[in-house]
């Protein structure tokens, strides 16, 4: 299987998604420049976190713009498997892939640390092999991670199991109290309502290897790599 990390200029956790899936989980890795007019045959891509275009205007808001993603699109809408992870959440959400919009932390700060996020469902390729009752530690490093959604489209997510991940403690309870960043219902991560496009603030790759000492992140890679496999040998039937 081949996943196509999408690099943009001011992009800087491109190489550590592509050292997590190329090392860590043994997967064929191509890098995508956001002038390239075609995804070199990926299964599925990644946006990674960042600054693209250093945040000018908003946090995503002309990386929506950039070539690479005509083909990200229309890869997405043939059901192409896309993951964003904090800047690739909030480009993914420009580009209308997601729904909701990342607004400033309601603290106005950059915020850098360790927290706990829990699986609100099983019912998505990105959440099949996690355990709902099991908060996983990773770490957030973002200023407009703040998720916003209207309450008409919180309730068609909640019916369509589109909320991903919510912040919680280290014992899995949400509240306001670990809410790092004013997200609406304490929600870190969504996908669409296809399912094949998910968006989270939380950094995966950060919490993947054995020697950062936290390694709670890699069964999210090992859900979209199991869901990229499963689909290609579903069309290959």
């Amino acid at each position: 299987m081949r996943f196509g990390v999408v690099i943009f200029p001011g992009s800087n956790c491109d190489h550590d998604v592509i050292y997590v899936l190329n090392e860590v989980m043994e997967q064929d890795v191509v890098e995508l420049w956001h002038k390239d007019a075609d995804l070199k045959k990926s299964d599925a891509v990644i946006l990674p976190g960042g600054f693209s275009y250093g945040d000018y205007l908003r946090a995503g808001a002309i990386a929506r713009y950039s070539p690479i993603m005509e083909k990200i699109i229309e890869f997405a809408k043939r059901g192409g498997f896309v993951l964003g992870i904090c800047n690739g959440f909030q480009i993914l959400c420009e580009a209308g892939l997601l729904p909701g919009a990342l607004l400033h932390n309601n603290h106005q700060k950059f915020v850098c640390k360790n927290i706990y996020i829990v699986p609100d469902n099983n019912a998505t390729p990105l959440t099949s092999m996690l355990d709902k009752n099991k908060p996983l530690k990773i770490p957030i490093a973002h200023k407009e991670g703040r998720y916003y959604a209207p309450n008409d489209d919180l309730m068609t997510m909640r019916q369509n199991h589109q909320i991903l991940f919510r912040y919680c403690d280290k014992n899995g309870e949400i509240s306001e109290a670990v809410n790092p960043n004013g997200s609406v219902e304490n929600i870190a991560g969504v996908c669409n309502a296809a399912k094949n496009v998910f968006g989270m603030m939380p950094h995966p790759e950060r919490a993947a290897d054995d020697e950062l000492g936290i390694t709670d992140g890699r069964i999210i890679f090992e859900s979209l790599i199991r869901a990229v496999k499963d689909k290609r040998i579903s069309t290959s039937n």
